[in-house]
């Protein structure tokens, strides 16, 4: 048996960034998302966004790679939302996404960070958040994103 604990803090918005999740159905999603990643053996510790991304603390099992971890997680949830109606047009999430390693010693300073989207967004939009991101991790630019 492998014991691994693999850390990742990964990002994904909706679809052209639109702001479809409501305080009342990030809720319900955020909640779901938990539970169903949770039925197919995918830990999220912490997870929480605004009204066009997510943002998600996850542990990743050795036997799955991240690239499948988010394809289940985005895939079932954006059928899990339209099969109940929870948005009034149909929902997708946008295909590209962020994910970065995080050591346990920084597990309580990114959680913090999740947790605190709300008030994060006040002061930082996503396309600067997007941006910030990109340059601090040295991403190359991905389809979608908004010019810097």
């Amino acid at each position: 048996m492998a014991y691994v604990k693999n850390w990742l803090h990964c990002v994904w918005g909706t679809k052209n960034r639109i702001p479809y999740l409501s305080e009342k159905t990030k809720s319900l999603i955020f909640d779901h998302i938990v539970q169903n990643a949770k039925s197919k053996g995918i830990y999220i510790k912490s997870i929480n966004g605004s009204n066009e991304h997510i943002h998600c603390l996850l542990s990743l099992d050795p036997d799955k790679s991240l690239s499948y971890v988010i394809q289940l997680i985005k895939g079932e949830a954006s059928f899990w939302i339209n099969r109940n109606k929870l948005i009034k047009y149909k929902f997708e999430w946008a295909e590209e996404y962020y994910a970065v390693s995080v050591s346990e010693s920084d597990i309580p300073k990114i959680r913090k960070y999740i947790d605190n989207q709300k008030e994060h967004h006040r002061m930082k939009s996503w396309d600067e958040e997007c941006r910030e991101l990109m340059k601090e991790y040295g991403f190359e630019k991905f389809p979608g994103l908004s010019p810097q």
